[in-house]
């Protein structure tokens, strides 16, 4: 026996089962669940640039202090600094060539060729001491370091690294100088 086919006064009052609008096409879905990869917003990009600029400023102000977790990999290390503080502790002539050679460039602008000249030959005969300064220095912080750290742990390029900070002016020196001078490490 067929069976009968419904009729518009058999239907039931209650809607049909579904959500009640069309399926979204797949362009649909994939143009609403599209979003940028950085929030582009204006305070998540302030928002970002604060935490940026905070970053920097502490890794900043722990260079300046020395702290290991800042420092670039030529500055690390126990050795390292304490040949800073061996270099920052002492006077030393190749501190004051930057200032010398300043000095040179204001006398050879007077009119005087005497004066040019004994400046120019003074310049030299300081950048010489300087340099010889500097070579004592590395004899003394290779000899030191390997008394203190032992010969066989010594790093390399401790004399090097010891010549060129002496070789800059104190206040210029990075990281900043964490003892006075006189104070030479133990």
């Amino acid at each position: 026996m067929p069976k009968p086919t419904p009729s518009a006064d058999d239907a039931p009052e209650t809607p049909a089962a579904g959500k009640g609008r069309a399926t979204p096409t797949r362009a649909e879905r994939e143009a609403a669940n599209r979003r940028p990869l950085v929030a582009n917003t204006k305070e998540a990009r302030a928002a970002a640039k604060a935490d940026l600029q905070a970053r920097r400023e502490r890794a900043r102000i722990g260079m300046e202090q020395g702290e290991d977790k800042y420092l670039p990999a030529r500055d690390k290390g126990p050795q390292r600094r304490w040949v800073r503080d061996y270099v920052d502790a002492g006077w030393h002539l190749s501190e004051w060539v930057m200032a010398a050679m300043l000095l040179v460039i204001v006398l050879s602008l007077m009119p005087f060729q005497n004066v040019q000249l004994w400046s120019m030959a003074a310049l030299w005969a300081y950048m010489l001491l300087a340099v010889l300064d500097m070579v004592l220095l590395s004899i003394r912080v290779k000899k030191k370091a390997a008394a203190k750290f032992g010969a066989e742990r010594r790093e390399r390029g401790l004399g090097w690294y010891a010549a060129m900070r002496a070789l800059q002016m104190r206040f210029m020196r990075l990281p900043k100088p964490q003892v006075k001078r006189g104070q030479y490490p133990a």
